[in-house]
């Protein structure tokens, strides 16, 4: 179990080592069901900031303890959209000064001249509906407002933005967000607005950035309000693989806050099942008794893209056999299934689900968060005897599930209630045109009742929730244990820290053969569904507990090649958007990186499995793209990698490593299937290559030590980049003799040459910039033959983890040099981190 905030950790047995800091998540996972219900504490303080979706959105718990009568808030910060205080240009046009070209440091700062900028009109980008044209890299924004007077409140921000912007008022940089959103998007600042505006001349400065796509950036500023209550202390947090658990005191009592979400990857039932749990233990700290009542609610934000979206609700009971639960429920009236596709954006068909075992001192109430506030804090508890609420648009005041434990009379010992929270989606992917739906449905017939699944999946949550509870202690606990033999104490943290997010950021779906489809989602990074260089890196972790998921994952770009849909002679980039999975719509091809990356995993699961029946069951696609690899593999083009924030490389030296590896697993592949012909034939001719790749790249020593340089060009002796897909030729043991493609000193000599250029908050990408993939630093980590080089890696990563100033679910992409992050966030690819792990199994 890792442990939080300053508590002891376990003692290290697999090396002396000095002792290091607590685990400090930038985030913590609370719900973690699917891309779409996912809900965070960002920073880790459960009671600080509204508990939000991974794009950042509210997405909001509240929780209460009520005390002898005294009520502390432990989860969640109720707040409210108040007015707005700077139109965006969606609410009014408004004019500024711009430039695209880099201005002087003090750009921002209120007194900075830009009498010599260009005067343009919002929104600025290059859509044929922004005002100001804008297609360049880089935009630089200055407007001038005159505020009469300034409200209570804390900042809000709303603005559309691709790839990303950073804020300034008045020369203080108040928020720096990455990704993109189309949609007014509201970022909260936690600033107070007296802190940041002032009345009479206010200076907004912004900077936005365009990597690819069409570019567009705008933005104004509104007031958040919030409900002030007292504080229960929070005294401790910890985390584990499928738990975090959060501890507080108020009033002479301590109480046990409990998220689990069972996320064993040996039952795809109970994975799939979107249910999970959140669990009170109370118990007086005082040596008196106290009377204690507690109120938690979800909010209607879970099941909306946007809060101006109407709702309807409904509450019932389980009649079936089994736990009788009482069940409340939301979603849309629009209901608009699988009607909503990209990147920043929320479910908003479907309902969500708060469910209780009926019981006479558990209440329910289903309306405005302030009504149910309210109750609770003048009764102790909450009603509602209506059954069904009419379409409710709740900007200002959210439609909320309330739910009231009566506890009694608590003594020093602990008394425990629970509640189970879900989401049915009923339809979750379309696949090629068909809606698909979740591997928990997969049985379920149009002719049955619309809640019978969901009220299914409800009681079986409830029956096995004593049960799950001991599986998930024993996984967690055997996991850190596995992790902490592996890499060390702090490579455990690392895992645990990934484990939820890389499962979370899928969907696990039926396809109508009984295949099961695990569908990833680009967070972050586009939106993409099924994308080949997101499996590739993710693979790790579902190699190491069920390779049926990475099959999963791979599957649909299987079928886009055989059923003819997809006809050039490589793998596909993705099969869609985010959840309709119809066909790439990424505007360009990776056909060297996907193929590597198919061939490769391929080889990984029948390595892990013994066998290469999954291999044989696609021979004629991964012979095609084997043949892609051995003409045009090698000595790539001009084309984009995984890495393709970096831009387009020719002859670059990682890809080649990846092709090489790509045929090599071909040759694994044709031996395990007893053509030894072939299997031979690809191992010599990937041998070969290897030795030409050694001459290519070695550029020799510059002055700062013997390494392999970023690509084979002739000039290009002083450049660098971590050769990550080299991890193959070590776990997988291709050749028939155990021999490696290319000879270890190449890592060796590679390892050695990276720990000089660490810095930190870990090891560049390459030479190019200073930041970084923390997934590919732990692969590279795992080139290393020694514990001490392998730690040696390992702790910046951490460090970034613990001292990111961007508390928000973990990014994969950051600066090494500041621990900010750069992109992506709630990624699948930390997934990765568990090749230490997979290397051990492999053994």
């Amino acid at each position: 179990m890792t442990t939080l905030q300053g508590l002891s950790q376990p003692t290290i047995d697999r090396a002396k080592t000095t002792p290091k800091p607590s685990l400090n998540p930038p985030a913590i996972p609370l719900i973690t069901i699917d891309p779409y219900t996912s809900i965070w504490s960002f920073g880790g303080k459960l009671n600080g900031d509204p508990t939000r979706h991974w794009t950042g959105r509210a997405h909001a718990l509240n929780g209460l303890i009520r005390v002898d009568g005294r009520v502390f808030r432990f989860m969640g910060k109720p707040t409210f959209t108040g007015d707005t205080l700077v139109p965006s240009g969606l609410k009014q046009a408004y004019k500024a000064r711009y430039t695209t070209e880099k201005p002087a440091d003090n750009w921002a700062s209120p007194d900075f001249d830009d009498s010599q900028w260009a005067t343009g009109e919002s929104p600025f980008g290059s859509r044929e509906t922004d005002r100001t044209r804008w297609n360049t890299h880089d935009i630089w924004v200055r407007r001038v407002v005159d505020m009469p007077s300034i409200p209570e409140g804390r900042l809000l921000i709303s603005a559309i933005y691709n790839d990303n912007y950073e804020l300034f008022v008045n020369g203080q940089r108040v928020a720096g967000v990455a990704g993109v959103s189309p949609n007014y998007e509201l970022t909260a600042t936690k600033r107070p607005l007296a802190e940041v505006l002032k009345p009479g001349r206010n200076v907004l400065a912004f900077h936005s950035q365009n990597f690819s796509g069409p570019g567009f950036v705008d933005l104004g500023l509104l007031a958040e309000r919030e409900v002030n209550q007292p504080l229960a202390e929070q005294t401790s947090a910890r985390m584990t693989a499928t738990q975090s658990v959060f501890t507080f005191g108020a009033g002479g009592v301590e109480l046990t806050v409990t998220f689990m979400a069972p996320l064993l990857m040996n039952n795809l039932d109970v994975l799939s099942r979107p249910v999970q749990y959140i669990t009170y233990s109370v118990r007086a700290t005082d040596g008196k008794p106290h009377k204690i009542e507690l109120y938690s609610d979800a909010s209607s934000d879970l099941a909306v893209d946007s809060p101006d979206q109407p709702v309807v609700w409904r509450r019932g009971r389980t009649e079936k056999v089994g736990p009788k639960l009482n069940w409340m429920r939301v979603g849309t009236a629009a209901q608009k299934v699988l009607g909503r596709k990209g990147d920043n954006v929320r479910i908003d068909w479907g309902h969500l689900y708060v469910a209780t075992v009926a019981d006479e001192k558990t209440g329910q109430r289903i309306g405005p968060m302030t009504g149910a506030l309210n109750q609770f804090e003048r009764e102790g508890r909450v009603t509602d005897l209506r059954d069904e609420g009419r379409p409710t648009i709740a900007l200002q005041n959210p439609t909320v599930l309330a739910t009231t434990f009566d506890l009694g009379t608590v003594t020093d010992r602990a008394v425990e209630r629970h509640w189970l929270l879900g989401y049915d989606d009923v339809k979750a992917v379309e696949y090629f045109g068909q809606p698909l739906r979740a591997w928990w449905r997969r049985y379920e017939k149009d002719t049955d009742a619309p809640e019978a699944a969901i009220e299914r999946a409800l009681q079986a949550a409830e029956t096995d929730y004593i049960g799950l509870r001991a599986q998930c202690n024993t996984f967690d606990n055997q996991l850190y244990a596995d992790a902490r033999q592996a890499g060390g104490s702090s490579y455990a943290d690392l895992c645990v820290l990934a484990y939820r997010q890389a499962i979370a950021a899928h969907k696990l779906v039926a396809r109508p053969d009984g295949t099961p489809l695990f569908f990833s989602k680009e967070n972050f990074s586009n939106g993409s569904i099924g994308t080949v260089d997101v499996t590739y890196p993710s693979a790790p972790l579902f190699l190491l507990y069920n390779p049926t998921l990475l099959k999963g994952m791979m599957e649909p770009i299987f079928d886009y090649s055989e059923s003819g849909r997809w006809t050039k002679p490589f793998a596909a980039h993705d099969v869609g958007t985010y959840p309709l999975a119809n066909g790439q719509t990424y505007g360009e091809d990776m056909p060297v990186e996907e193929c590597g990356n198919m061939l490769i995993l391929t080889a990984a699961i029948a390595a892990v499995e013994g066998n290469a029946n999954y291999a044989k069951k696609h021979w004629p696609v991964l012979t095609t793209w084997t043949n892609y690899l051995k003409e045009h593999g090698f000595d790539p083009e001009n084309q984009l990698c995984t890495d393709d924030f970096a831009g387009h490389l020719a002859r670059n030296a990682n890809l080649s490593v990846k092709a090489i590896m790509g045929i090599a697993s071909y040759g694994y592949l044709a031996n395990l299937l007893g053509d030894r012909k072939a299997g031979d034939e690809h191992l010599k001719l990937a041998r070969e290559l290897a030795k030409k790749w050694m001459v290519l790249a070695d550029k020799g020593d510059r002055g700062d030590g013997p390494h392999y340089a970023l690509t084979f060009n002739q000039n290009d002796g002083n450049t660098w980049s971590q050769k990550y897909n080299l991890i193959w030729d070590k776990l997988l043991k291709l050749d028939r003799n155990g021999q490696p493609i290319f000879p270890r000193e190449v890592a060796q000599r590679e390892v050695a040459y990276y720990l000089t250029k660490q810095l930190p908050y870990g090891l560049p990408l390459d030479s190019r910039r200073t930041y970084s993939k923390s997934d590919w630093i732990i692969w590279t980590a795992t080139l290393a033959d020694r514990p001490s080089q392998f730690d040696a890696f390992i702790e910046p990563v951490l460090k970034f983890a613990n001292e990111s100033p961007d508390r928000i679910p973990l990014s994969d992409w950051h600066e090494t040099t500041n621990g900010k992050h750069v992109g992506f966030r709630a990624r699948s690819v930390v997934g990765g981190y568990f090749i230490k792990m997979l290397e051990k199994k492999l053994k």
